[in-house]
């Protein structure tokens, strides 16, 4: 690869970037936002955004498939593999909350193909499951319930919490706290 080429496409690999990186600050707030505000917010032209994303629905995939991603590793760092598992759950519900204001959710931005957001889900759940199982042969938590049960009923209650916060009912302090008891109650966990 040339060197007129190699910096090319490193300009465009950060132009991606930026433009990723205005989107989800600005559809976080204000989900309705066009692509002229995105790519003002990015310091490029609108072509450019278009260049990058053919329609306002592939960057808004790009852009959760982002944020996914950016979950994920906080996530691998909080090093859910430490500690007890209740501990350890605690540190994950708490990574959600990082990502809560900051990016916007799938519930935000309007419906998406429910193949492709399960698919999304399935990172999370699979670190969900391995420390419910872990908690559960640990004697930390209920070994009575179903983990795949378990898993699905601490993302609903998640999901539960932040629809609480984005619709006024509670703050995000309230909530984090709620989320916590809530789900050591539901795996039976003391703190």
């Amino acid at each position: 690869m040339t060197e007129a080429r190699a910096k090319r496409r490193a300009d465009a690999e950060r132009s991606r970037a930026d433009i990723l990186d205005a989107a989800t600050r600005l559809l976080a707030d204000r989900p309705d936002v066009g692509m002229a505000a995105i790519a003002t917010e990015a310091g490029v032209t609108r072509q450019t955004v278009y260049a990058h994303f053919a329609s306002r629905d592939e960057l808004l995939h790009a852009v959760i498939d982002h944020t996914t991603r950016r979950a994920i590793a906080a996530m691998d760092a909080a090093d859910l593999d430490s500690g007890t598992a209740t501990d350890a759950l605690l540190r994950m519900l708490d990574v959600g909350w990082q990502f809560f204001r900051k990016s916007p959710g799938p519930d935000q931005l309007g419906a998406f193909a429910p193949r492709r957001d399960r698919e999304r889900h399935v990172p999370v759940e699979d670190r969900l499951l391995k420390l419910i199982r872990r908690g559960q042969r640990a004697g930390e938590f209920d070994s009575a319930a179903a983990p795949e049960w378990l898993v699905a009923a601490i993302i609903a209650v998640s999901h539960a919490a932040g629809e609480q916060v984005r619709a006024d009912l509670m703050s995000i302090p309230q909530a984090q706290k709620t989320l916590r008891r809530t789900v050591l109650r539901l795996i039976r966990a003391s703190e």
